[in-house]
């Protein structure tokens, strides 16, 4: 996948748990284990807002483009 959750790099960083960011976000722990450990399929921009208010942090901070090692090889394949 090309965008990768960098949500437990910031967690660490605000020293804050799984349990208090599911707690003052209002989302379940299972769905914030599946963000956090880069399983998600989709994110809603109501949970990105929470998680960046409670974070105190940037969209960006949380969520990185990594481009596919697979698109590489075809775009070298493609000059």
């Amino acid at each position: 996948m090309s965008i990768v959750i960098n949500l437990d790099v910031m967690m660490a960083k605000k020293k804050i748990g799984l349990t208090e960011l599911a707690k003052e976000v209002d989302i379940t722990m299972a769905n914030l284990s599946i963000l956090k450990n880069n399983k998600a399929r989709a994110v809603r921009f109501t949970t990105l807002n929470a998680i960046c208010r409670v974070l105190d942090c940037q969209p960006g901070d949380i969520l990185e483009y990594v481009p596919d090692e697979e698109g590489i090889k075809i775009s070298e394949e493609g000059i």
